[in-house]
């Protein structure tokens, strides 16, 4: 089957894990992303994860708590591999063979990130899921996106949101804000528009990897995003502001 993309990486927040649960994991919505990931990885596209760990702790939230930065954050990166996991449990329960590789060292249940071993995951048709965040205190996962999707050679970056592109104000809150359809990284950076931090964006714009930001929450999305439909915003160096 002629597909689009042959190396992906999708971003999921925590937030996208728990659904319309107040905090922590739901099952259902565990198991609709997998089922669609599932059907992407038996089209013979290569699937990289990271996952964010709101739904659990946020590193940021607990130091305007009062908590010591670095180390509210390092709780932050071990929920991140709490969701990892759940995440693969569900993958390999549909029969797909999948990784979680942790920047922070957790032997016992995790392998440690190593990029060629993840490439080569990639290759032999595994699922791999980056769980830890990149290591470091003080940096998103949205960077890490960003850095995993250099160092592994991904095409293109998802980031599965809770609304259905990029917007010049909160839809949620501002009836007359304007959706695009693509956008530059200069013109995000610039508009400070929200995509991701700053820091991805401008990993993106030095690495040229496109992101494409659309809809989780729509039944159906991340099969038709990671298969190339055109869905959501592209933001790219050689797009269109529209």
């Amino acid at each position: 089957m002629t597909t689009k993309y042959q190396r992906v990486l999708l971003k999921l927040s925590g937030e996208a894990l728990m659904g319309s649960l107040p905090y922590g994991i739901d099952p259902k919505i565990v198991q609709g992303i997998a089922e669609e990931i599932t059907d992407v990885a038996k089209r013979g596209i290569q699937i990289a994860i990271v996952v964010g760990g709101g739904n659990i702790f946020r590193g940021v939230k607990g130091a305007s708590a009062g908590m010591d930065r670095a180390t509210a954050d390092y709780i932050g990166m071990i929920a991140t591999v709490m969701n990892a996991m759940t995440l693969q449990d569900a993958l390999e329960r549909m029969g797909v063979p999948t990784r979680v590789q942790t920047a922070i060292a957790m032997q016992e249940v995790a392998e440690p990130y190593i990029r060629r071993r993840a490439m080569r995951h990639l290759e032999k048709g595994r699922v791999v899921i980056f769980g830890a965040g990149s290591g470091n205190p003080f940096f998103t996962t949205d960077t890490t996106a960003a850095l995993r999707a250099a160092e592994i050679d991904a095409e293109v970056i998802f980031k599965a949101t809770k609304v259905d592109g990029v917007y010049d104000a909160d839809p949620q809150t501002n009836p007359q804000a304007k959706k695009f359809n693509s956008l530059t990284y200069s013109y995000v950076l610039a508009n400070d528009l929200g995509v991701m931090d700053s820091t991805a964006i401008a990993l993106c714009k030095d690495n040229s990897i496109p992101i494409n930001v659309f809809n989780l929450s729509v039944p159906g999305n991340i099969r038709l995003a990671l298969t190339g439909e055109r869905i959501g915003t592209l933001v790219g160096g050689d797009c269109e502001i529209s």
